[in-house]
């Protein structure tokens, strides 16, 4: 196993969108969303250490998570927790994270991973890891992980590349914004376009140079506590400087802004698992589409729902359709996957009551 890959695993999200389950105090993250026995961080940090040493793969996270992160994960050392003490986007917790790991390897690679995707080939999605690990190994490089869109969908951002381009490897035109429908339609007959999952690669020197050229105050602030990293005191100083730094996230601080940005089109299926309806995707369904986790149920005249329980509690539901039913401990919702996107304004009402 090649001792200068790293990975920056991201497990700081509240994944609200999956309220009740997912919460501030124990986000969606650390469940085991699909059944699987494993929850999600788990299962990412096995997928990674497939090709990257255990002891090489940092998460980082806010502090409030930390023992949970070690509980899930009991393989890692503390030092590999890296602790956000404010939230501020990806941008700046990955140039810390980055200068971190360029000061234990200058001839490091990294992959920046989201903790709560969930990718079943992992086979091929290694594979295509080591085709981006070694196209970053010879070349000033700033590269992407692209899905291959299957619907015009519009929650997600999309990577435009160069269609003339015949290398596996492509150099990417631009990103553009989540779209509306039509837009998202036409993304998908162009045949150039693939979705930004949020997956990264890059060297040690490509990603700190490129924050040295697009964001050099976050750059100057980050780079003052070179001395401090891995040592006893770099604690102290991320907790005294962390929070002034921009609330910004990487594509926007710099993947826009750079001109060496390449994407593979990747050949393993993914989903981000960021609502209800896309864990529905995944899930076993019944002959009417239903999915349940966790319960025992009796449905008729019902179709397209998704059914959680905490408890492997009895469920009957009768003339209900498309619709997200959870049940867990003082929260029952009931709620339209239609409107999925609003249960995080509902979980802030909730919060409020």
């Amino acid at each position: 196993m090649n001792k200068n890959y790293y990975a920056i695993l991201m497990a700081g999200g509240v994944g609200s969108r999956f309220w009740p389950v997912s919460t501030a105090d124990f986000p969606k993250q650390f469940h085991d969303m699909l059944g699987s026995g494993s929850t999600l961080i788990q299962k990412t940090f096995s997928r990674l250490s497939k090709i990257i040493p255990e002891e090489n793969i940092l998460i980082l996270t806010n502090e409030r998570y930390n023992d949970l992160v070690l509980k899930q994960l009991p393989m890692v050392q503390q030092e590999q927790v890296l602790l956000e003490p404010a939230m501020r986007n990806t941008a700046p917790c990955i140039l810390y994270a980055s200068l971190k790991i360029q000061k234990l390897n200058p001839n490091a690679v990294m992959v920046v991973a989201p903790s709560d995707h969930w990718i079943e080939d992992e086979e091929e999605f290694a594979r295509n890891l080591q085709q981006c690990f070694d196209f970053c190994q010879d070349s000033d490089a700033l590269m992407t992980l692209g899905i291959q869109p299957t619907f015009p969908n519009t929650g997600f951002g999309y990577i435009e590349f160069d269609k003339s381009d015949a290398n596996a490897v492509k150099k990417v035109n631009q990103f553009r914004e989540k779209p509306d429908y039509e837009t998202a339609k036409l993304f998908l007959e162009q045949g150039n376009f693939l979705w930004n999952g949020g997956i990264f690669i890059w060297s040690a020197k490509t990603i700190t140079e490129a924050f040295e050229k697009f964001q050099p105050q976050m750059n100057s602030l980050f780079r003052q506590g070179i001395e401090n990293y891995n040592t006893t005191t770099e604690k102290d100083f991320i907790d005294n400087n962390y929070a002034n730094a921009e609330n910004v996230s990487i594509d926007y601080a710099v993947m826009e802004k750079a001109n060496n940005v390449y994407v593979l089109p990747a050949t393993f299926d993914w989903n981000d698992l960021g609502t209800w309806g896309s864990l529905h995707d995944k899930l076993d369904k019944d002959d009417q589409n239903n999915a349940v986790v966790n319960a025992t149920v009796i449905m008729e005249n019902a179709s397209n729902n998704i059914v959680r329980s905490d408890a492997k509690k009895l469920i009957i539901i009768d003339g209900i359709n498309d619709y997200i039913i959870v049940d867990k401990e003082d929260v029952l919702l009931i709620y339209p996957k239609s409107k999925e996107q609003d249960i995080k304004r509902i979980t802030k009402l909730a919060t409020e009551l």
